[in-house]
């Protein structure tokens, strides 16, 4: 979608909508909170999901954020990956067949994971500029895995 993000619905009833266009009245909600991994992750991935879940307001991911969080996870957990490699001592350039020096592909899989993880945080609103778009209603009482 081009053009700046829209405003909530919850903040245009609050200031108003300058634009005078109608406040859809049927926004979907989304139901369930959203805890356990998927259990097609890895173990590490599992261990990052658990991270988001414990690092995010309670009450904020539903379940129809697993995507996104699935997304998250294991675009950060394949930056971990190719961040290991080049450390490894591979090097930042390695050799083409002919010879001519081009930039290892762990530094494109470095590159192309930051991407996805920074879209999808800012989707999530784990980024700073994203958390001040987040308005989170009255806080639920806290997570139990066990009982939910």
């Amino acid at each position: 979608m081009r053009g700046r993000k829209p405003t909530p619905t919850h903040l245009k009833l609050v200031t108003g909508c300058p634009g005078k266009r109608p406040i859809n009245k049927r926004e979907p909600k989304p139901a369930g909170d959203l805890f356990a991994a998927p259990d097609w992750l890895s173990a590490d991935q599992k261990i990052g999901w658990r991270y988001y879940i414990d690092a995010a307001p309670a009450g904020m991911l539903k379940l129809c954020d697993l995507p996104a969080l699935a997304t998250l996870v294991i675009a950060a957990d394949l930056q971990r990956q190719a961040s290991l490699k080049l450390q490894e001592g591979i090097g930042l350039l390695v050799k083409a067949g002919n010879g001519t020096p081009v930039p290892s592909p762990y530094v494109t899989i470095v590159a192309r994971q930051s991407d996805i993880m920074l879209r999808a945080s800012a989707e999530l609103g784990f980024t700073p500029t994203s958390r001040g778009r987040v308005v989170m209603g009255e806080p639920p009482l806290p997570r139990d895995e066990f009982f939910d």
